[in-house]
């Protein structure tokens, strides 16, 4: 009795061991790899794109380019998935990844906590500001006509002939004594003449009509020669700048400017809503080539939107007719969306950081953008 117990001992210990061996063995073929890695995906997965150049860009053959989609097709490579691009529109995006019809949706899409309560989000892999589109108005001789009549011009002309009637005065005074024939005749005869020889020797031209002949009269004829060489400079440039300045206004200057003007931006966009936050009044459009339109039509004063895609859209299609302002304003940062709870995110996370590090992300920047991000 005690054999037959021992040896069903000996077999239940064996049966043990058995499965233990057999658990064991099904983790080394188990859907993870030793690297961590989920395995690769039995059939292709939909990654939902919407075309915004140059992120993500229809060729004519019906396939993607761009930064974006050559970013994912990094990824999927690492990760062996097999990809099927599907294009939608921009809340499209966002839904597909609620009710499951999506993988990923990769495009440029705004990282905001409203989108972060739908759905995850990869680390950043982008990061620009919003920008702002006028319309281009190039010099012509109405806009130089106009910089005549501009509050910068008329106020640097001013000076300057403040400036030529200080010296005037302070010549006269030398020179009305001792130099009747040249600065006398009443004080608005005489500094007439001084204001006139200031004009003369400050532009270099020196008609030779007047000359201080006095000693203090020749002393501030020696100090205003010099100090016109730095006046001139100064008031060339300044005179210039208005010029230009006026030439190229058009009501919009930067973001302080917007609640005062026409505003545009697409719709859904993360531009819209913080256009919304600030209360400025705006008119949404479905595509960004209709807004920049408007822009260049003159409907709109301007058109928000991230700056990396305005400047590459105005140069590409409104070249000459748009125009982007310098610099940019509240950052914003580009990410893969994923549903919520994704168990690819971590995965794709650890390959989007060493793919960012690369130079190969480098290039790839500069061939879709150069310089002007």
């Amino acid at each position: 009795m005690h054999g037959g117990m021992r040896r069903g001992r000996r077999a239940g210990f064996m049966a043990i061991v058995l499965i233990a061996g057999l658990v064991a063995g099904a983790s080394v073929f188990s859907p993870l790899s030793v690297e961590g890695l989920q395995a690769p995906a039995e059939e292709p997965v939909t990654v939902g794109v919407r075309v915004v150049a140059p992120f993500v860009i229809l060729q004519e053959d019906g396939s993607y380019s761009g930064l974006t989609v050559e970013l994912w097709e990094h990824l999927a490579d690492e990760l062996g998935l097999e990809t099927h691009f599907e294009e939608r529109e921009l809340d499209a995006l966002f839904t597909g990844l609620e009710d499951g019809s999506l993988f990923a949706s990769a495009s440029a899409l705004t990282i905001t906590s409203e989108r972060e309560e739908r759905v995850d989000f990869s680390h950043p892999f982008f990061v620009t500001g919003l920008g702002i589109a006028v319309q281009h108005r190039p010099a012509g001789l109405w806009q130089a006509a106009l910089s005549l009549v501009s509050l910068d011009f008329l106020w640097v002309t001013s000076l300057l002939m403040g400036l030529l009637l200080f010296w005037g005065l302070l010549v006269w005074i030398f020179e009305r004594a001792e130099n009747q024939e040249e600065f006398g005749g009443t004080p608005v005869e005489g500094i007439g003449s001084g204001f006139w020889w200031a004009a003369v020797t400050m532009t270099t031209v020196g008609y030779g009509d007047k000359s201080p002949r006095s000693l203090g009269g020749r002393v501030v004829g020696f100090v205003w020669m010099f100090t016109a060489i730095i006046v001139i400079s100064f008031f060339t440039a300044s005179i210039a700048s208005s010029l230009t300045v006026t030439q190229l206004d058009s009501r919009v200057s930067g973001p302080q400017d917007l609640p005062h003007v026409s505003v545009g931006g697409l719709a859904n966009s993360a531009a819209l809503e913080y256009l919304a936050a600030e209360n400025i009044r705006t008119t949404s459009y479905p595509t960004l080539n209709e807004g920049l339109a408007a822009v260049a039509a003159g409907e709109l004063d301007a058109f928000v939107h991230d700056a990396p895609i305005l400047r590459y859209l105005t140069r590409e299609d409104f070249r000459g007719e748009v125009r982007v302002l310098p610099g940019t304003f509240v950052e914003q940062y580009y990410g893969i969306a994923l549903p919520l709870g994704s168990e690819w995110r971590s995965q794709i996370n650890r390959v989007l950081l060493d793919r960012l590090a690369s130079e190969e992300w480098e290039r790839a920047q500069r061939r879709y953008f150069g310089e002007d991000r």
